[in-house]
């Protein structure tokens, strides 16, 4: 293997690479947008794609694609790493779940209350409540590794716990708040997919084959039933092996899949989402348009909601004697890790392109989500920057 190899299969692994690979997609998408090549990046985006067997056709743009199909994917590695974190990580036990969830839900809570509160009165622009409580772990763990063995690992671990019970919740808000007309015989036959699975699941089926063409069938049906296609990732990934074969030596199912799928997510469908939702036309753009409730609402609930949602539930959990800080995490590190946690990023522009798919709301969607993110960033390694002063690594 020759060294300019082993150098990009090194920064591939680093932990920060993700999220510097999502950024860059999206400055490359905003520096088109705002470019004369506007127009070969919308037409880009706007490029019909059709598939078609039989009498079923399936015909979007290619922005819809990456949005219903691509993004099925990711949902899919989302869920078998929940599955993973509930059944043998940080989130097996109680003690050890309590903490991040008790987080996730001041999370996810007080920054929704923060855009309701700034949108109250208009029912339009309320639909949009559920935006500012995502957070983008890709994002997030990559600030938290630029400083390095300055971070203690048990606030690294608080951090990726808190990010997929987040990540639950906006599966479970996408699921009950952002469907579209459901025809109930396309759902049943979604369900027909979902035993189907479960049955190979009981079966300890641990090749690929029949869960990926079920689960073909599966999002099809679902795509067709007003339910968000992405979500039959999840139905899918719930059913795949988490133990391997008896008599087996052999990974499981899942940690293959999760190994395989990992690098293709985060430096191939992420960025590519990135790059197709993150442009924002500047033009015309004013101050007055950045006070304006949507993107007020987006960046106040990402910026403040997540900081005080987090700290604050989990400070009122320690408090009240049913959940305690790590040793070796101070405060002051919680609070800063807590505002990180308001770069939301990828998910939050996928529930904003959910909860406003008009395009008059593209802009407003998009500068809040830039905005509360970016800050939402700097402010969290500033203030972590200066909580984990002196601290060394202990491992």
């Amino acid at each position: 293997m020759s060294q300019q190899r082993k150098g990009l299969l090194g920064l591939m692994s680093h932990e920060a690479a993700g999220g510097i690979v999502l950024l860059v997609a999206a400055m490359l998408a905003i520096a088109l947008e705002n470019s004369p090549l506007d127009w070969l990046y919308d037409r880009l985006l706007e490029t019909p794609v059709s598939v078609r067997i039989g009498a079923l056709s399936l015909d979007k743009p290619l922005l819809l694609w990456i949005n219903d199909g691509l993004m099925a994917i990711f949902f899919f590695l989302v869920g078998l790493e929940i599955k993973k974190e509930l059944q043998t990580g940080a989130l097996a036990s109680l003690d050890r779940a309590l903490l991040p969830a008790v987080g996730a839900f001041g999370g996810m809570a007080v920054p929704a209350f923060i855009y309701i509160a700034i949108n109250a009165g208009n029912p339009a622009s309320l639909r949009g409540w559920a935006i500012p409580s995502a957070t983008d772990i890709a994002f997030a763990v990559a600030v938290l590794t630029l400083l390095g063995p300055r971070v203690p690992a048990s606030l690294k671990v608080f951090l990726l716990a808190l990010a997929v019970l987040d990540d639950l919740g906006a599966l479970i808000i996408i699921a009950l708040f952002y469907t579209a007309d459901l025809s109930g015989v396309s759902l049943a036959l979604a369900g027909l997919g979902g035993i189907a699975l479960a049955i190979c699941n009981r079966l300890h089926v641990t090749r690929l084959a029949p869960y990926l063409l079920v689960g073909l069938y599966i999002w099809v049906c679902v795509l067709k039933s007003g339910v968000h296609a992405t979500l039959a990732g999840v139905l899918v990934a719930i059913a795949i092996p988490l133990t391997p074969k008896p008599g087996s030596d052999a990974p499981s199912l899942l940690d293959e899949l999760q190994a395989t799928l990992h690098p293709w997510i985060t430096f191939g469908v992420l960025p590519l989402f990135a790059f197709a939702n993150a442009g924002v036309s500047f033009t015309g753009l004013t101050l007055a348009r950045l006070f304006e409730p949507i993107p007020l609402g987006i960046t106040f609930g990402l910026l403040f909601g997540k900081g005080i949602g987090i700290s604050g539930a989990v400070w009122l959990a320690v408090k009240a004697g049913i959940a305690r800080l790590p040793e070796d995490v101070s405060w002051q590190q919680m609070r800063a890790v807590s505002v990180i946690g308001g770069i939301g990023f990828t998910m939050s522009l996928f529930i904003g392109m959910l909860a406003f798919p008009e395009p008059q709301y593209a802009a407003p969607l998009r500068i809040g989500v830039l905005a509360g993110s970016i800050l939402s960033g700097f402010v969290g390694y500033a203030l972590l920057w200066r909580a984990t002063a002196g601290v060394q690594d202990k491992s």
